[in-house]
């Protein structure tokens, strides 16, 4: 069976969107150092909400691809966590854009830009190729991998399930100054017209892909790890557009009804699989279907204006902005704790108990808490995380 996210840009299982340490903007107390906005806390805890989805989604997932529960209480029960949490990557590009494109963090010009985001992003993107390479795939699971078969994983993003995110998030942080420079000169409806055009392209693009299949012609859309950031340029930039917009009033329930009723459909469709070709190739179950792009953005909206309403303690807030930049480190080694888990206890029913798939996301989920705050204690290892 496919992977339970499987989606038309051939990708799987959501991974965090890996924001720097550096994009904490302001203290935790929530008193700005001079020339810095206020802390946002609202994006803090959508990031953390989010990065608990990915890892639910990867071990959740197993039980999902269990052919012999599919369609048992306790099957759906799964898919619920693994679908239900399908916004996840389009939400981490958005809270991203919402940082990343600010033109502060461009007025020293697009190298300065570079050396910091690169800085972050490229050593993690090596090290953790090899450690998913040597360490998992070929110690853990004893496979032998052609100089080809390499190769081809290589240039498709494909070396290890998540992975291919480092590769997006470093094509966007690539295009974010010409992105910056042009939002900066047109003010707020520039940014809204280019996020809807963007976005709006990205979705058309894949229903023509989904529509060709159906009159016999396919024309399915690669995404390899040069061109993975470019279906997501609409969610980076909505990120920025929206990220002053706020719910008021009636608005914020409905926002959030809209999004959990979205969110239910995608679940009942990817597990029922009805028999509706033409729905799924104009509303695909996927990080770039309509559907899922219109949930991802009422979460976030949701998320902002009810952040905006939340004035935590010192204490809290300090808390809450280090689990935060911790969740790159999550995202980075969760797999790889899973892998060993796995690998240590084979006898473990993950993937056949929902009870002990659940014990396993709780461990997963807490145990890379825990290295990702650890390694950022330590010099040189917390390069990589």
């Amino acid at each position: 069976m496919s992977s339970p996210t499987q989606s038309q840009t051939g990708q799987s299982e959501p991974p965090a969107e890996p924001l720097p340490a550096q994009a904490a903007e302001a203290t935790a107390s929530g008193n700005p150092p001079v020339g810095r906005p206020p802390r946002r806390y609202g994006l803090d805890v959508l990031r953390l909400l989010a990065i608990c989805g990915v890892v639910a989604i990867h071990v959740f997932g197993t039980y999902v691809a269990n052919d012999d529960r599919r369609g048992s209480r306790n099957w759906w029960l799964a898919t619920a966590v693994d679908i239900g949490a399908i916004w996840t990557v389009p939400v981490f590009v958005m809270i991203s854009g919402a940082l990343v494109l600010a033109p502060r963090l461009h007025q020293a010009g697009p190298a300065a830009f570079y050396r910091r985001r690169f800085a972050r992003v490229l050593p993690a993107l090596v090290a953790w190729h090899l450690i998913y390479l040597f360490g998992v795939r070929m110690l853990l699971r004893g496979e032998e991998l052609t100089g080809k078969g390499l190769t081809l994983l290589l240039i498709d993003g494909k070396l290890y399930t998540a992975l291919y995110f480092l590769w997006l998030i470093a094509g966007l942080y690539l295009v974010a100054p010409v992105l910056a420079a042009f939002l900066a000169a047109g003010g707020q409806r520039r940014a809204y017209g280019t996020a809807a055009v963007a976005l709006g392209w990205t979705l058309a693009a894949f229903i023509v892909s989904g529509i060709a299949g159906l009159i016999g012609v396919s024309r399915p859309i690669h995404l390899g790890a040069w061109t993975m950031w470019w279906p997501y340029v609409g969610y980076f930039l909505a990120g920025w557009a929206l990220r002053n917009t706020r719910l008021r009033g009636w608005q914020l329930p409905v926002a959030a009804l809209v999004a959990l009723a979205l969110l239910a459909e995608a679940v009942w469709r990817w597990g029922a699989k009805p028999d509706l070709p033409v729905l799924q190739a104009l509303l695909p179950v996927s990080y770039v279907g309509a559907t899922v792009a219109l949930a991802a953005i009422c979460l976030f909206l949701v998320a902002l204006s009810l952040g905006d309403r939340w004035r935590p303690s010192e204490r809290t807030g300090r808390l809450i902005v280090d689990l935060s930049n911790a969740s790159f480190g999550v995202f980075l080694v969760h797999l790889l704790l899973l892998a060993l888990i796995q690998a240590a206890f084979p006898q473990l029913p993950v993937g056949e108990s929902l009870l002990t798939t659940a014990a396993t996301f709780a461990v997963v989920i807490v145990g890379s808490f825990a290295v990702s705050l650890g390694a950022a204690r330590v010099p040189y290892l917390r390069a990589i995380f």
